[in-house]
Order: C-alpha cells, then sequence, then structure tokens
C-alpha cells in the first residue's frame, strides 16, 4: 500500500506508520486490492490527505465508510465522482446547503472544491470491499484514523469539528473543545436526517465561527 500524501500529513504521521498494527493494515489493504475488487480506488486511498494538507485544514467532517457501489467512493467521505447519481445522505447535505446558506441544490456530488478550500472530508475506515459495507472495519483503519483526529486538534486552532450520526459523534472524545469548535447532529441518512440534521445549518455556523477567528469562510 502507498502512503500518497502531502508531506505535511507524513511528517505529522510518520510515528504512526512506523507502527506494528500499521504495517499489518498495508499488508490486509495490499492483498484486498489483489484479491477483490475494492474501493475507492487505490490511487484515490490517501486522497483527503492528498488535497487538504495539514496547514490549510479549517473544517473536519468524519463519515464511517466509503461508499460501496461502483465509481462512488474517491477517497473524501460523503463526496462521489461526477457524473454518478446522489447518494442519499447527500442529497439531504445539499437540501440542508439550500436551506442554510442558498446553495442551490446540484447533481454534481463531487465535493473537491470544500477539500481545495480546507474541508477536510475523512472517513474513519478508509477502504471497503466492494458491495460489503464495513467489510474493512477493525482492520487498523480506526486506530489510524482517530491518531489524524487528534493530532488535527492538537496541531491546529479553532478548526470546524462536523460530527453527523453516533458514529462520528463518539469521535468528540479525541478533539479538545475548549481550542475548536464541535458541531454535533444527526446523520444525514433518510433513516435519520427529519429528526434533528435538517435545520441545524452546520455551514452558515461554521462560517460564522471561521470569520470570528479571522479565517476566510468557506464557499460552500
Amino acid at each position: 500500500m502507498e502512503v500518497k500524501m502531502n508531506n505535511s500529513w507524513k511528517r505529522v504521521l510518520q510515528t504512526e506508520f512506523d507502527k506494528a498494527y500499521f504495517g499489518e493494515l498495508a499488508e490486509f489493504v495490499k492483498q484486498a486490492y489483489k484479491e477483490h475488487t475494492v474501493y475507492p480506488p487505490e490511487k484515490n486511498l490517501f486522497e483527503a490527505f492528498e488535497l487538504t494538507p495539514l496547514e490549510q485544514v479549517k473544517v473536519v467532517i468524519l463519515g464511517q465508510d466509503p461508499y460501496h457501489g461502483p465509481n462512488q467512493a474517491h477517497g473524501l467521505c460523503f463526496s462521489v465522482n461526477e457524473g454518478i447519481t446522489l447518494p442519499p445522505s447527500l442529497r439531504n447535505i445539499f437540501k440542508e446547503r439550500e436551506s442554510d446558506v442558498g446553495v442551490p441544490y446540484t447533481t454534481n456530488g463531487n465535493l473537491i472544491h470544500w477539500a481545495k478550500q480546507g474541508v477536510f472530508m475523512l472517513n474513519a475506515t478508509l477502504t471497503v470491499e466492494a458491495s460489503k459495507a464495513g467489510s474493512h472495519q477493525k482492520k487498523g483503519w480506526e486506530v489510524f484514523t482517530d491518531s489524524v483526529i487528534q493530532t488535527i486538534s492538537q496541531e491546529k486552532e479553532h478548526v470546524v469539528f462536523i460530527l453527523w450520526g453516533a458514529y462520528a459523534q463518539k469521535k468528540a472524545s479525541l478533539i479538545d473543545s475548549q481550542k475548536h469548535l464541535i458541531l454535533k447532529a444527526v446523520h444525514p441518512s433518510p433513516l435519520s436526517a427529519h429528526r434533528g440534521f435538517f435545520g441545524t445549518k452546520p455551514f452558515s455556523q461554521t462560517n460564522t465561527f471561521l470569520e470570528s477567528h479571522q479565517q476566510t469562510p468557506i464557499a460552500w
């Protein structure tokens, strides 16, 4: 498994790469790509780390798993490749965005333009076998991504962490709430969105916080 990411991340995460669990994880992922169809494509595995260098991180959005359907996942949580039908959760995110900050609803679900503005879109597990949701959980990815979250919390100031759903909200314990803003809401999935996702205004809340700390708001 090639760890292709911006050097700013390699510098702070080198101690993780040197640990035994990461070596075992890398071997597991390497074999998985050889033997199965795995998403995202291997070249996009660390796309979030490539597009958003550590020094540029303003916002962190946490997901759980990559999408496990063809051509969907490309290394950013919730985002899909252009031309792919929007998954239900992303449709609801776009509905809330339109209601909150007036960005018109779109059928293009590629969120690279967020990543390039400092929105770090991290899945807790970075790989998944095709059609098998959760298949690469508890293989070591969560240990690695927990360390990433802690690193951002320690190295940065005034970052907005957006935690949608119970799984993401458990990660709040890794974040220094004295330094950062933590926004919690239910998951945007159709199963839960009407029970506390719609109307939470995460996009405007994020920008208000960033501007209060002399940072450029995100063009959502």
